[in-house]
C-alpha cells in the first residue's frame, strides 16, 4: 500500500491540473445530481417489523385514509381574544384553498369540527328530551288502555250479572239481542284495546334502539371531550392535515406549499405557527456555530503550519470532500428514506477528518522540506508514509460506520454508509489532491522565514526530535500510577449521569424557543393538553359484522375499555374499514410524546391485546414509533458495540503486534465512550449548564445517539492511538527501552495530535449550535468525546498504563507473532526503498538539498 501511495503521490504532483480539474468535475456532477434528483428529508424515522411499523402497514392496507402523514397549523389570536366570526371565515377560506394542494388528502377545519361537535351534542340532548316525551307518552297511553280495559271488564261483569238476573227471571230469550248486541260492542272496545297496545309495544323496541344509539353517541361524546379543534377561550385552534403519503414520504414541496398557503393570505389579529412535521425541511448546512469551528481549526491550522497557505489546503480539500460527500447523499434522497440527520452527519464527519487527514500529509511533507527533500520527492514521500497512515486510518472510521448496518436497522445503515463514505472520500481526496495543491504551491508551503533560512543552507531541526540539551527519561511509576487513577476516576465521574440515560427522538419541546416549531407545540400543550402533541393511533380486529349499528357498539365497548386506562385523558373513534373489520381510535395520553408515562401507556395498550379476549389491538402513532426506535436501538446496541470491540482488537494486534496494547487501548476507548454519554446525559436530559450550551427544553437523548457514537468515536480513538502508539513501537523497535519508548512516543506524535483533536473538537462543537435540535447532542457528543479521548486516555491514561506494563506491554505470543501480516503503518521500509536523493541527483532545483 505505500509504494502504491508513494507512486500515486508522485503521479499527482506531476498531473495536479488534471487531478484538480477531475476533483471539480465530480464536484460539478454531483452538483447537477443534487439538482434533479434531491427529495425529502425528514425528522420522522421508522424500522420494518415493530409493532408500529406493523400497525401502520395494516392501515395502509384495509384503511388507506387513516394511514398519511399529519402535521398540524396552530392559529392564534394576537390580543388573546376569541376569534371573531370575520377571523373564522377568513381562516376557513385558507384552509378550503389549501386543500386542493398535491399531496394533501385533507384538512380539518377547526371551526366546522367544534360547530359539528356541537350540533352532535345538541342533537344527542334534544333527542334524549325526544325520547323522554315519547317514554312518557307511552306510559300515559299504556295508563290510560289500562283504565279503557278496566272499564270494559267492568261493563262485561255488570252485563254477565244482567244476564243471570234475566235468566233467572225467565227474561232472558226477549232481551237476547239486546244482550248480544252489549256483548259485541264489548267485544269490539276490548279488540280496539288490543290493537292499541300492540301498537304501542311496537314502538317500545324501537325507542329502545334509538335511546340505545343516543346512549352510545353520548358515552363517546364524552369520552372525546378533551379533543378539540378550538381551545376553550375560543382564541386558539389547531388546523390538523392529513397528507396522502406516509411521513417520510411527504413531498418538501407539498410542505412548502401549505405554509405559504397560509403565510400569504394573513388574517388581520390572527398568528399561524406549523409543527415540526409541516415546518421541518432541510437543515441549514452552514451556520454561525459551523463557522465559528472552522475559524478555530483554521488558527491551530496557522499555529501548527506557520503559514496562511499551509493552513488553507486542508481546509479547501475538506470543503471539496464534504461539498461532494453531502450534495452526492442529497441527490438520493428522492430515492431513499433519508432523515435530515444522514446528510449532516456526512457533513461533520467529512470536514472534521478531510481536515486532519490533509494535515497529517502536509506536516509530514512539511518537516520533509526542511530537512532538505525536494518538492516532489517530499510529496511523494509524504503521500506513501503519512497518507498510508491515513488510509489505515480512514479504513478503521469507514469499517466502523460501515458496520452500524449489522444492526439491521434501515436508518441507521443508511447513516453509517453515507458516513462511511464521506470518510471514504476524505481519503481519496487527501492522497490525490493534496499532492496536486502541493505541487502547485512548491516551497510557499514553508513560511518565509523557514525558506530564507532552507536557501541558506541552514537545515531546520525536525520539530517532534527531542531536543539535545534535554534527555529523554522515562516517566516514575508513582507518577505514571497517579496519572492512571486520575484520569480513571475523572473518566468514571463524568460516566456517571449515562447511568440515568433515556432515548427517544426530540419533539417539538427541544426546539429552540424562537422557532415555529416550538410555539406551535407550547401552544397546544398549554391550550390543549400536553398529551395532543403526541396522540396515539389504536387500531382493532373487529368480530365480522353486516351491520353499522354492531360495528358501533363494538367501538363503544373498545373505547370505553381504553378510556379507563390511566393516562387516558380521551379517546375517539377515527373511523372503520369500509368492511367492518378495522376500527381506529385517536388516544390522547396525559403527558407529551416522549414523557415516561406516555411510553408506559404504550406498553399497558398493547398488554391488554385481546381486549376482553375478542379484540386484538395495535398500537401506531409518532410517539409509539419512537418508543419502538428506541427500544430497538438499544437493543442493538450491545451487539454493535461488541462488534467493534472485537474489530478494534484484531487490528490493533496487527499494527501493534501486542496484546496489551489493544486491550487497554480498547478499555480506554469504553471509558471515554461512556464519559461522552455521560457529559450529553447531563446537559441535554438533565439541564445542566443549558444555558452556555443553549439547551431550552432538557428531555431525553436521541435515540440513535449512543449507536452512532460507537462507530464515529471507535474510528478517531484508533487514529489517535494509532499515532501516539506507532511512535512508541518504533522507539521500541529501535532499541529504546519500553518505559523510555513510552515516552519518546507521547513526544513524537502529541503535536499533530493535539492539533487533530482540536480541529475535530473545533468542527464538531459548531455543529453544537446548529439550527436543528437532532444535530445539536451529535455534535456536542462527538466533540466531547474527541476531547477526553485524545487528551486523557490517549495522552494520559495509555501511556501511564504502559510504563506500568513495562516490557509486558510488547509481549506477543510467538505462534500469533508468525502468522501475522507485517503492517507497516508508518511506511518506514518505504523509505528504506526511496532513501533521500542528495543534491547533486536532485530532481527539483527549486529546493536546495539538505547540506552534508
Amino acid at each position: 500500500m505505500a509504494e502504491f501511495l508513494y507512486r500515486l503521490g508522485r503521479g499527482s504532483a506531476r498531473h495536479a491540473r488534471k487531478i484538480l480539474a477531475a476533483w471539480f468535475a465530480v464536484l460539478l456532477a454531483v452538483g447537477v445530481a443534487f439538482a434533479l434528483g434531491g427529495g425529502t428529508l425528514s425528522n420522522a424515522m421508522s424500522i420494518p417489523g415493530t409493532p408500529t411499523a406493523q400497525v401502520t402497514d395494516k392501515l395502509a392496507e384495509k384503511f388507506p385514509e387513516a394511514s398519511g402523514g399529519t402535521g398540524s397549523v396552530v392559529a392564534q389570536t394576537s390580543d388573546g381574544r376569541a376569534f371573531t366570526p370575520a377571523q373564522e371565515k377568513a381562516i376557513s377560506k385558507i384552509i378550503t384553498k389549501a386543500t386542493t394542494i398535491n399531496g394533501i388528502e385533507t384538512i380539518v377545519d377547526p371551526f366546522a369540527s367544534e360547530a359539528e361537535r356541537s350540533k352532535q351534542a345538541k342533537d344527542i340532548k334534544d333527542g334524549k328530551a325526544q325520547i323522554t316525551d315519547a317514554r312518557e307518552q307511552l306510559t300515559a297511553g299504556t295508563t290510560q288502555l289500562d283504565d279503557a280495559e278496566a272499564q270494559l271488564n267492568t261493563g262485561r261483569e255488570q252485563l254477565e250479572q244482567a244476564i243471570s238476573q234475566a235468566k233467572a227471571a225467565g227474561m232472558y230469550e226477549p232481551a237476547k239481542a239486546q244482550f248480544d248486541a252489549q256483548l259485541a260492542q264489548l267485544d269490539a272496545g276490548a279488540a280496539e284495546l288490543e290493537k292499541q297496545r300492540a301498537a304501542l309495544e311496537e314502538n317500545t323496541p324501537e325507542l329502545e334502539a334509538q335511546q340505545e344509539s343516543l346512549e352510545q353517541g353520548a358515552s363517546l361524546l364524552e369520552m372525546a371531550a378533551e379533543i378539540r379543534t378550538v381551545s376553550q377561550d375560543g382564541a386558539a385552534a389547531v388546523i390538523t392535515t392529513v397528507f396522502t403519503e406516509a411521513q417520510m414520504d411527504i413531498a418538501q414541496e407539498t410542505k412548502d406549499q401549505l405554509v405559504a398557503a397560509f403565510d400569504d393570505t394573513p388574517v388581520a389579529g390572527v398568528s399561524f405557527d406549523y409543527s415540526s412535521e409541516v415546518s421541518q425541511g432541510i437543515p441549514s448546512v452552514f451556520g454561525v456555530g459551523e463557522a465559528i469551528g472552522l475559524l478555530v481549526a483554521g488558527i491551530v491550522l496557522v499555529v501548527m503550519l506557520g503559514t496562511l497557505i499551509g493552513a488553507g489546503l486542508p481546509l479547501l480539500t475538506a470543503l471539496v470532500g464534504v461539498a461532494i460527500g453531502a450534495l452526492g447523499a442529497m441527490s438520493l434522497s428522492s430515492v431513499l428514506d433519508m432523515s435530515s440527520v444522514t446528510p449532516m452527519l456526512g457533513l461533520m464527519l467529512g470536514l472534521a477528518v478531510g481536515i486532519d487527514y490533509s494535515l497529517f500529509i502536509i506536516n509530514r511533507h512539511r518537516h520533509q522540506l526542511k530537512d532538505g527533500y525536494s518538492v516532489r520527492e517530499s510529496i511523494a514521500l509524504a503521500n506513501g508514509t503519512s497518507g498510508n497512515a491515513v488510509v489505515f486510518a480512514g479504513a478503521t472510521v469507514f469499517i466502523a460506520l460501515l458496520a452500524l448496518n449489522v444492526t439491521r436497522i434501515p436508518f441507521l445503515g443508511l447513516m453509517g454508509s453515507v458516513g462511511a463514505v464521506s470518510v471514504l472520500i476524505a481519503v481519496l481526496v487527501a492522497i490525490t489532491m493534496t499532492p496536486a495543491l502541493l505541487s502547485l504551491v512548491g516551497t510557499k508551503i514553508l513560511s518565509r522565514k523557514e525558506r530564507t533560512a532552507l536557501a541558506a543552507g541552514a537545515a531546520a531541526q525536525p520539530v517532534l526530535a527531542p531536543s539535545p540539551k534535554k534527555a529523554v527519561r522515562a516517566m516514575s511509576t508513582k507518577g505514571a500510577i497517579g496519572t492512571a487513577v486520575v484520569s480513571i476516576a475523572l473518566l468514571l465521574v463524568l460516566a456517571i449521569p449515562a447511568l440515568d440515560l433515556r432515548l427517544n427522538l426530540p419533539d417539538g419541546s427541544s426546539e429552540a424557543h424562537d422557532t415555529t416549531q416550538y410555539r406551535a407545540y407550547s401552544a397546544i400543550s398549554e391550550r390543549f393538553g400536553e398529551g395532543q402533541n403526541g396522540p396515539l393511533l389504536v387500531v382493532a380486529d373487529l368480530p365480522a359484522t353486516n351491520t353499522d349499528e354492531a360495528a358501533l357498539a363494538y367501538q363503544r365497548e373498545i373505547a370505553e375499555a381504553l378510556f379507563a386506562q390511566p393516562d387516558v385523558v380521551a379517546i375517539a373513534p377515527a373511523g372503520t374499514s369500509t368492511d367492518r373489520t378495522v376500527a381506529a381510535f385517536q388516544v390522547i395520553p396525559a403527558q407529551g410524546p416522549t414523557s415516561v408515562s406516555t411510553e408506559n401507556l404504550v406498553h399497558d395498550l398493547r398488554g391488554l391485546s385481546p381486549l376482553d379476549g375478542k379484540f386484538e389491538i395495535g398500537v401506531a402513532g409518532a410517539a409509539s414509533g419512537n418508543v419502538d426506535i428506541s427500544e430497538k436501538l438499544a437493543q442493538a446496541l450491545p451487539i454493535y458495540l461488541g462488534v467493534v470491540v472485537g474489530l478494534s482488537m484484531i487490528i490493533l494486534i496487527l499494527v501493534f503486534r501486542s496484546i496489551f496494547v489493544p486491550v487497554v487501548a480498547t478499555l480506554g476507548f469504553i471509558l471515554s465512550y461512556f464519559a461522552a454519554l455521560g457529559g450529553v446525559v447531563a446537559i441535554y436530559q438533565w439541564g445542566w449548564f443549558s444555558a452556555v450550551f443553549g439547551v431550552d427544553t432538557p428531555g431525553p437523548i436521541l435515540n440513535f445517539l449512543p449507536t452512532l457514537l460507537v462507530g464515529i468515536l471507535f474510528g478517531l480513538a484508533m487514529d489517535y492511538q494509532l499515532f501516539i502508539g506507532s511512535g512508541m513501537r518504533e522507539a521500541y523497535a529501535h532499541g529504546a527501552s519500553s518505559r523510555l519508548a513510552v515516552v519518546q512516543g507521547v513526544r513524537a506524535g502529541r503535536a499533530v495530535v493535539s492539533a487533530a483533536a482540536i480541529i475535530m473538537i473545533s468542527v464538531f462543537g459548531g455543529f453544537v449550535f446548529s439550527h436543528s435540535a437532532m444535530i445539536r447532542p451529535i455534535g456536542f457528543a462527538l466533540a466531547f468525546g474527541v476531547l477526553v479521548d485524545a487528551f486523557v486516555v490517549r495522552m494520559l491514561l495509555i501511556p501511564a498504563l504502559m510504563h506500568l506494563a513495562g516490557d509486558k506491554a510488547w509481549w506477543l505470543p510467538k505462534w500469533l507473532n508468525r502468522i501475522l501480516p507485517d503492517i507497516d503503518v508508518e511506511g518506514a521500509s518505504l523509505e528504506r526503498r526511496h532513501p533521500h536523493a542528495e543534491a547533486e541527483g536532485s530532481p527539483d532545483p527549486a529546493v536546495p538539498a539538505k547540506s552534508s
